[in-house]
């Protein structure tokens, strides 16, 4: 059945203005002016409700196959539908095998079969000593690859140095596929960490932990990662940043026109490590929260185009290692739990600072679509792509509670937020998936394999 998509707010190309849109066959077939009545189609009137693309989140971890327990196709893609995310792409390390040659990729493949409530890729992984696996890999399907420069918390997905990035970019030069890069090296780490145990340091105090994983982690490692980016002419990605002290380096490597892409996280533009309580260790991730201050510069590269885009870098375990009892920084996991709540996080930050909701189209589904190979099916909404939207109402305010969210394990450090904006409906490819709190049909979500 063809739906025409009808409100006096459709975030286009252009921008929010009214308009109403023909879906059929899955995938948008005709902007129309808002008032033309197409009658072979059913109607969707959404009233002044904001109708806006699909967000694509890529910096998921799923977790499965072998940590479904952690997390899972099928509550991810959950939680992700219900905050208006259409597509995500998972992170290779914390599942088993860690999808790191094409037979993990099948088993990962396997394992998604009439689970997903989104559709989803996969990032291939870049370790120590796989780079022979790497071509195989990129005639997969997959959109690109990832990779640290420290460890990952994970053995099995074992850290890169420069030798090894040299021996992967060598296979990767040509093929346009992006190297996603944790950025943060071991050295300054490590010394701080020893000097702070040296010392007798608290470990429950958050003070502690943010002083053992300083900003020299981070600008040493996109200084490493600018000098490959202008050898080996490949496409680089810089994840999650927290730092503002490496927006000066990257700013001039973009300015060289070298192809150096960036995000940080909704984290990263909500929490402040001034707020942290001590022993709050749901807080923890890596890099870490940073400064206000540091916030506050975030938020302006964002805004002038030196930062491309948002994700979540949704990392969630079990309760139980996250320590909380003891309260102990250094042996919390860490990962914040966040998918489904970007959105309206980011949005209600953005309207305490009077950034209109336009631009939530361009960093959070526009910027990652392209990262991930999905330009023209996803991230926008024009003829030809996918029919993947939400309806969003900008104005209601709630607060986070456990039972609002809809990934496995409900420890967030966003419980207790009073936030602003609602997901109301989200679509997936012509139809509804979530809508007024519940989920409709079956899980028809599809891997999106490059073409």
């Amino acid at each position: 059945m063809a739906h025409a998509i009808r409100s006096t707010r459709v975030l286009t190309p252009g921008g929010l203005a009214p308009a109403t849109f023909l879906v059929e066959h899955e995938r948008i077939s005709e902007m129309c002016a808002w008032d033309r009545v197409l009658s072979t189609a059913e109607l969707h009137d959404f009233g002044d409700r904001v109708v806006a693309p699909g967000l694509v989140d890529t910096h998921v971890h799923i977790n499965e196959p072998g940590r479904a327990e952690w997390e899972g196709f099928q509550t991810a893609t959950r939680a992700a539908a219900a905050g208006g995310v259409t597509t995500l792409v998972d992170m290779p390390l914390n599942c088993v095998p860690e999808t790191i040659d094409v037979e993990a990729l099948e088993v990962k493949r396997d394992a998604a079969q009439n689970q997903a409530w989104a559709d989803w890729a996969t990032w291939g992984g870049v370790v120590h000593g796989n780079a022979d696996a790497l071509p195989s890999l990129t005639i997969s399907g997959i959109p690109g690859f990832k990779c640290f420069l420290i460890h990952s918390g994970i053995d099995g997905f074992a850290w890169v140095d420069e030798h090894d990035l040299r021996l992967a970019l060598e296979r990767l030069r040509g093929s346009g596929l992006p190297l996603l890069a944790h950025a943060e090296v071991a050295g300054p780490v490590d010394a701080a960490t020893h000097a702070l145990n040296a010392s007798g340091a608290d470990w429950r105090k958050f003070t502690t932990y943010l002083a053992s994983r300083p900003d020299a982690a981070e600008v040493e490692a996109i200084a490493l990662l600018i000098r490959l980016a202008e050898e080996f002419h490949t496409p680089i990605h810089i994840v999650h940043l927290a730092t503002a002290e490496a927006l000066p380096l990257l700013t001039a490597a973009r300015a060289k026109g070298l192809p150096i892409t960036v995000e940080t996280c909704a984290h990263y533009l909500w929490f402040a490590a001034e707020e942290i309580p001590d022993g709050a260790t749901e807080f923890k991730c890596a890099p870490p929260l940073r400064s206000a201050a540091n916030r506050e510069a975030l938020w302006n590269a964002l805004l002038d185009g030196s930062i491309d885009m948002v994700t979540t870098d949704h990392s969630p375990c079990p309760p139980a290692m996250k320590r909380r009892e003891e309260g102990r920084w250094d042996l919390a996991w860490g990962g914040i739990a966040s998918l489904g709540l970007a959105l309206p996080v980011l949005w209600t930050a953005m309207h305490r600072r009077g950034i209109g909701f336009e631009r939530i189209a361009a960093w959070m589904a526009g910027a990652p679509a392209r990262l991930a190979s999905l330009s023209g099916r996803k991230g926008t909404l024009a003829p030809g792509t996918d029919a993947d939207f939400f309806i969003f109402d900008p104005d209601a305010t709630w607060t986070v509670t456990p039972g609002e969210l809809y990934f496995r394990h409900k420890l967030s450090p966003y419980v207790g937020a009073e936030l602003r904006g609602r997901v109301l409906e989200t679509w997936l490819r012509g139809e509804p998936v979530f809508r007024a709190g519940e989920f409709t049909g079956k899980p028809r979500g599809r891997e999106q394999v490059r073409a």
